[in-house]
């Protein structure tokens, strides 16, 4: 399958993979910064964003259809830089891949991905469908945060309940969710039911791994991504306080200057070096 792939940017090249639901535009957070010196390669996974999905699938696809991408864009080593369902695709991608893949990126994610999400309320669900609504017509609006946002699904994915991070969720975040396809629901929900565990085969990633995480993340907990830092050979673990699943968007400054902070760390160490780009 070719996927819609969004490239930004120019230098050493970072593939940048979104998570579930998500678009390559969910990832500009990320990529609008790192443009400005690295090449980002953002695509849309199959079955998401502007990447139609015609058939049923297994998420094994996922990384045939990464293969095909960096193949295309003669792509011979890279970064990853992958949130959630992104940065599981990118372990996986980093195994199947060693000679390529120089280095990984995983916000929000996990070898063993683990949830505490609670039960949802009735309540919840009309507060969700109301704040999401009133949200994409008027993003960030602080009255819809306090009086439905924070009674919504929205309190379990953003934590510091700021119009910032609404002001994400309002202009990509609703449309990337109506734009995920019933059959990439179908493949993650299928690859959930097998109990997702690769916590063991981390030792065969070699390169550098930054795994950062939010400490209140109800989705894939924070003690689930500091058991996969303690797994990769190479890494460094950040746990952002009073944050969520979605806290590139709470804090979305101090995580990118943490993340670029992280690349030059790879500059000075010839992992990643101009002579490259």
């Amino acid at each position: 399958m070719n996927l819609n792939v969004e490239i930004k940017g120019s230098g050493y090249p970072i593939l940048c993979l979104h998570g579930h639901p998500g678009s390559s535009q969910t990832m500009s957070v990320f990529t609008n910064v790192l443009c400005q010196r690295y090449q980002t390669i953002t695509p849309d996974l199959r079955g998401y964003g502007q990447t139609k999905a015609k058939k049923q699938f297994q998420m094994t696809e996922h990384i045939s259809d990464l293969k095909k991408v960096l193949e295309q864009h003669q792509i011979k080593e890279c970064l990853i830089l992958g949130w959630s369902l992104g940065g599981i695709l990118g372990l996986e991608l980093t195994m199947s891949m060693p000679e390529t893949i120089r280095g990984v990126i995983l916000v929000a994610s996990a070898a063993r991905p683990v949830s505490n999400h609670p039960s949802t309320s009735f309540s919840e669900l009309i507060c969700t469908g109301i704040a999401g609504i009133v949200n994409y017509i008027r993003p960030g609006w602080q009255w819809n945060i306090n009086v439905f946002g924070k009674r919504s699904l929205f309190q379990h994915l953003i934590y510091q309940q700021t119009s910032e991070a609404y002001q994400y969720l309002g202009k990509q975040g609703v449309k990337a969710f109506f734009q995920t396809s019933m059959a990439a629901h179908r493949a993650l929900n299928n690859a959930l039911r097998k109990r997702y565990n690769r916590l063991e085969d981390l030792a065969t990633i070699k390169v550098p791994c930054l795994v950062l995480a939010g400490q209140y993340d109800r989705h894939i907990t924070a003690q689930a991504s500091a058991e996969t830092a303690q797994h990769l050979e190479q890494s460094n673990y950040i746990c952002y306080p009073n944050t969520a699943h979605l806290f590139p968007w709470e804090i979305p400054n101090l995580v990118n200057q943490d993340i670029q902070r992280w690349l030059k760390f790879l500059e000075c160490n010839e992992s990643v070096t101009p002579s490259n780009f």
